[in-house]
């Protein structure tokens, strides 16, 4: 599969859009492509811009280098580094495994009000300023279908202090967000999910029946902006990776 990639990958490739160069040592990146805003594919070598500790920053910048841009001879690579409102989308192989992401409009407004509820001081309103302007971004796609799902992370204060608690939080407590048939990137709920399988009569039905354990009746509260912040609370605390791999998926293989 990695070798399909060379092939045809020799000439110079235009891209139109506005990125910051880099040249660096050749230390055998890992292989993958971009998409760009008109849809062309690119494929060459990807350098994600976080790491175990920052997950995050991978959904604000990537370098990408076209083939034409590696020098073995001088062992030299010369990165560009592209946001989420340059290209659509890019992925990597780790292994033999694509790992996609695309560009997404979203906001994640959940962890922002976590952090007024759960810090105070400067701090939280840094945090929760940080994960409010953010609204075009890199998401991680982690199911296909009908219904696509992305693993989205919060975004820390400081970009520095990765051995934080509220860190390694963010770090192993991802976010996952839906989009359904290319259509709006949505908060995931259990009443939004029941919603977005309804037009499916089998999963529907199954979920009428409460055969989907990972799906809970949820009781009627008042309207207005006190119950939008305690749902948005209550949310965080959903099984929401046990509602991709349950009802999402039985949805996606079932729903064609």
């Amino acid at each position: 599969m990695k070798k399909l990639l060379l092939i045809g990958l020799f000439g110079l490739f235009s891209l139109n859009v506005y990125a910051q160069e880099e040249t660096t040592t050749y230390n055998g990146e890992k292989y993958g492509y971009i998409i760009d805003k008109s849809g062309k594919k690119v494929e060459g070598v990807v350098h994600l811009n976080g790491g175990y500790s920052s997950p995050w920053q991978n959904q604000l910048k990537v370098k990408f280098a076209a083939i034409a841009d590696i020098d073995k001879v001088k062992n030299k690579i010369k990165f560009k580094t592209y946001d989420a409102d340059d290209i659509k989308e890019y992925m990597l192989y780790e292994g033999d495994t694509p790992r996609v992401f695309q560009s997404i409009k979203y906001t994640n407004t959940r962890e922002a009000i976590n952090s007024s509820n759960n810090s105070t001081g400067i701090g939280a309103g840094i945090k929760a300023l940080n994960n409010l302007t953010r609204t075009s971004q890199f998401a991680e796609i982690v199911t296909e279908g009908k219904i696509r799902v992305y693993k989205m992370y919060g975004y820390p204060t400081s970009a520095s202090a990765y051995d934080s608690v509220e860190n390694e939080r963010l770090r192993t407590t991802p976010d996952y967000v839906y989009s359904k048939k290319g259509g709006k990137v949505e908060d995931f709920t259990p009443a939004k999910v029941k919603i977005a399988i309804a037009d499916c009569p089998f999963t529907k039905a199954k979920a009428a029946k409460g055969e989907y354990g990972s799906l809970k009746n949820e009781e009627k509260q008042r309207s207005g902006l006190g119950k939008f912040i305690r749902d948005e609370i209550k949310n965080a605390t959903v099984d929401k990776l046990s509602i991709v791999n349950e009802v999402i998926y039985d949805y996606n293989e079932n729903c064609k």
